[in-house]
């Protein structure tokens, strides 16, 4: 059955006339807004008419007036427990009732997705809604959590403050047409038109959310009877409240218009670009799709050069540590690794590198395969290995550009890894990533790809390994005294060290951000003597240790002390334990 519009609600129950709509659609294609917001400031419908109409088009129970016992909360069940009252009293929502699994709670807005997602990571219930507005749903707050004292001093503070505040929005996409290889997604307005596909809000609200949520990630994932939706949040995948199994393939279908992709192509992977405007930044978000027996999952790649501080300084590198990869930079050449799994940071830690070494006087390139971030002052060039333009073959093109600086987005091979090492030994500072565990482990890497030792050593001039682990939380960390038992019997220098707790800010996870664990390896004079003689990487990493190099898991105890990760988060990134 086709769900009939908002505006055609509101005709229908008589609030409004079809010419009074017409009007307010003419103000909102002009103006911005939302169809009933814009009918209650022309004073046309009040705000219960439009929650009783809002009610009826989502198939939602809805408070009003004449039935105030749809705003009593159960006394019976310990509610205030479940939700606390500065979460209920910031976020407009109140606990009705909860039932095995599931708790009934009203609020304003059925579309604010982050919200009922935080409301069922806090209390651990699958969430039942019904409408109220918002005034309704104050007062019935400040009665439930304060008493009837305290809410009849606030209604009226309450009703005047809400008068002045914008409702939530869904987001409206508008694909701007150009000669770029990338659709582009504005999201400066946060429209909802009340003649939109419910789809096409939906997924502005999933992109939306997942930026505003710090999301690396969006999986959008089909099984046979459901639709599962996933951000990764810090590292870790976090289920969200998933859309209907019948809108994925509407959902995945203009996810692909977006990226200006074959919609018609549900039998082969796609790999495609959109460009977001948000507010007054700019996020790529890369989107692959890949047909599983289900149907086609989508994975989205969300590339937020304002969420991440490019800059050395702020990725978690102590004093000590920055200072040696800068000392690095600033030679006129030689080779530069960072190593680390998949996840680990590692082309962050390479752009806030080049960062450093932007000047007017350098020719800065980059061979990527994607470019992930667009920088000012240096020239991107995107891998494509389809056409041969692979990154032997960008290389070879670099070294007849002039070039200062070349950064190689990974050495997979011996045509690279060979290139990478000739650019190094005449003249240029090179950079680029490898695979591995730690940092001695990246020089047998090389050499088993086949680089000889007489070329390595003279070229190679630093390796930095990493991790990136959890940040705590610095609004709800729990301090506690590490006894010795407690951990293995590692003795830490500070007296008391942390743990996660979670709260608002951190969306009670426990953390929030990330920040770098690394290990580097300084090739000097007696590391450039090992590799000569083949030596293996434990006998790289002693001579390392002696001259003074700590390794990731003994960067984290010193993470650790100064409360910034936990010990679990350490022992969960380390390898070398």
């Amino acid at each position: 059955m086709l769900r009939l519009k908002l505006g055609q609600i509101l005709v229908k129950k008589g609030f409004v006339t079809e010419q009074q709509v017409e009007e307010a659609i003419a103000i909102q294609k002009k103006e911005g807004g939302r169809i009933g917001e814009i009918l209650i400031t022309k004073g046309h419908i009040s705000e219960e008419n439009l929650i009783a109409a809002l009610g009826n088009q989502l198939e939602i129970p809805y408070y009003s007036s004449d039935k105030p016992e749809m705003l009593a909360p159960n006394p019976d069940n310990d509610l205030e427990k479940v939700i606390p009252n500065d979460f209920a009293k910031k976020n407009n929502v109140l606990p009705l009732s909860k039932h095995i699994n599931s708790l009934t709670c009203v609020v304003n807005d059925p579309l604010d997705l982050i919200l009922i997602d935080n409301l069922k990571r806090i209390t651990g219930y699958d969430i039942n809604l019904v409408l109220a507005t918002k005034s309704a749903i104050q007062k019935a707050i400040n009665e439930f959590y304060y008493g009837e004292n305290r809410a009849s001093l606030l209604d009226k503070a309450v009703e005047k403050s809400y008068q002045q505040t914008e409702s939530v929005a869904a987001t409206l996409v508008n694909i701007q047409k150009n000669d770029a290889a990338t659709a582009e997604l504005s999201l400066d307005n946060l429209i909802a038109k009340a003649g939109e596909a419910p789809v096409i809000k939906l997924v502005d609200l999933i992109i939306r959310q997942a930026i505003d949520e710090r999301a690396s990630d969006i999986h959008i994932e089909p099984f046979e009877n459901k639709s599962i939706l996933r951000y990764r949040i810090d590292g870790t995948l976090y289920t969200i409240p998933p859309p209907a199994p019948h809108l994925h393939l509407p959902i995945v279908s203009r996810i692909k218009i977006l990226a200006k992709l074959d919609i018609a192509e549900k039998r082969l992977p796609q790999d495609g670009t959109i460009t977001a405007k948000l507010e007054d930044r700019t996020v790529d978000i890369r989107i692959s799709t890949i047909p599983t027996l289900w149907g086609e999952k989508v994975v989205m790649r969300i590339l937020d050069k304002g969420a991440v501080k490019l800059e050395l300084s702020a990725l978690g590198f102590d004093s000590h540590q920055m200072d040696t990869i800068r000392k690095a930079l600033k030679s006129p050449y030689g080779l530069m690794f960072v190593t680390g799994p998949t996840g680990s940071g590692k082309s962050t830690t390479l752009y806030a590198a080049l960062n450093e070494c932007i000047d007017a006087t350098k020719n800065i390139m980059t061979a990527e395969n994607p470019v992930e971030y667009k920088i000012e002052g240096i020239n991107q060039v995107n891998i494509r290995s389809s056409i041969g333009l692979t990154f032997a073959t960008a290389l070879k093109a670099f070294l007849r550009q002039d070039p200062d600086v070349i950064m190689v987005g990974e050495v997979r091979d011996l045509d690279t890894a060979s290139i990478c090492v000739r650019a190094a030994l005449t003249g240029h500072l090179v950079l680029s990533t490898l695979h591995t565990n730690n940092a001695p482990a990246a020089i047998s890497r090389l050499l088993d790809i086949g680089i000889p030792s007489y070329l390595l050593t003279p070229s190679l001039i630093l390796v930095v390994a990493q991790r990136l682990a959890k940040r705590l939380c610095q609004d709800c960390k729990e301090p506690y005294e590490p006894l010795p038992h407690m951990h293995g019997g590692i003795e830490f220098k500070s007296d008391l060290i942390y743990k996660p707790k979670g709260c608002e800010s951190c969306n009670f996870h426990g953390y929030k951000g990330r920040v770098v664990v690394a290990e580097i390896l300084v090739i000097d004079n007696k590391i450039r003597e090992l590799i000569s003689k083949n030596a293996s990487s434990a006998e790289i990493t002693d001579a390392a240790r002696k001259n003074g190099m700590f390794t990731i898991f003994e960067s984290g105890i010193k993470l650790i002390e100064q409360g910034f990760t936990s010990f679990e988060e350490v022992c969960r990134v380390s390898v070398d334990i």
